[in-house]
């Protein structure tokens, strides 16, 4: 039987993995990151006591795309499941689709001229021990925010940007495409891709082909040190079948079906399975395809 790799080690594959499609130049930017982000990211989760604040919702034809919302889902159980707090943190029509069933805090859409105060009361009230974004849309030069396609989406969108900018706790932001909150991190390089890219920069930056995806990642390492198999609980098509009841659209093909960046659910839970066995904490037994 091969030795389990170390944190580090399972971080670095995770990283690669993560990557490894290259749908959207992510390959071009993790060459100029230091290795172990993830590792670094769930060790912040890991250690945080207080409430962790998950922000998530891009908007997309005036409603909000799968990219995000999954993954928000699939870590909030998993840290509900760990006896932490969180709260997910997010501008309508997201916040009225998930209030009944999750524990929710409500941004202003189109409130630039008061963002900052606002975030900086919430933080105050709600004292994060952590903040995460997975998949929010960050704010570029001109103070907008921009979709894949260039296009200005400022109207439809809630400020989540100065609760990573303002927190006094870790921030960990996740993105794929480079116009996301934490891709100031690698501003000097976005020239390499066809982008109107954020300049908003956070603790940790994580980076994957569909944003999701990330938040698996960090599941893994949670479940190794819990010693307790939390992707197993992860089931995406579920996730994606509760949104698109609720009105989501895929990213991608603007479409209310069940994928995510125009993929089928079945790349996110092939990649969950691989997870679990990198993790180690997977039945051994189990036939993981």
């Amino acid at each position: 039987m091969p030795r389990p790799l170390s944190d580090e080690q399972l971080s670095k594959t995770i990283e690669t993995m993560m990557v490894e499609q290259n749908l959207r130049g992510m390959q071009t930017l993790y060459v100029h990151q230091q290795t172990g982000t993830y590792l670094r990211a769930a060790k912040s989760l890991f250690a945080a006591s207080n409430t962790i604040l998950i922000g998530t919702g891009f908007a997309v034809k005036q409603t909000f795309e799968t990219d995000g919302p999954v993954g928000a889902i699939a870590l909030y159980n998993a840290l509900k499941a760990l006896g932490k707090h969180p709260i997910l943190v997010c501008g309508n029509p997201l916040y009225s689709a998930l209030k009944a069933d999750f524990n929710c805090f409500e941004l202003p859409l189109n409130n630039i001229v008061d963002a900052m105060s606002f975030s900086q009361k919430a933080l105050a009230e709600l004292k994060p021990g952590c903040v995460l974004s997975i998949e929010r849309p960050g704010l570029c030069h001109d103070n907008k925010y921009y979709n894949m396609r260039g296009i200005d989406i400022s109207n439809d969108c809630g400020c989540f940007d100065f609760f990573i900018t303002q927190a006094q706790c870790p921030t960990i932001a996740i993105g794929d495409g480079g116009n996301e909150i934490g891709m100031g991190n690698l501003s000097q390089y976005m020239s390499e891709l066809s982008i109107t890219a954020s300049l908003t920069c956070c603790d940790e930056l994580l980076l994957a082909d569909v944003s999701n995806w990330a938040a698996y990642g960090i599941i893994a390492f949670l479940s190794r040190w819990h010693n307790q198999d939390l992707l197993a609980e992860v089931d995406t098509l579920a996730i994606l079948q509760y949104l698109s009841e609720r009105g989501s659209v895929d990213g991608v093909t603007h479409k209310n079906e069940l994928t995510e960046d125009g993929l089928h659910a079945m790349h996110g839970q092939q990649l969950i399975a691989r997870l679990r066995q990198l993790s180690g904490v997977a039945n051994q037994n189990e036939d993981l395809q």
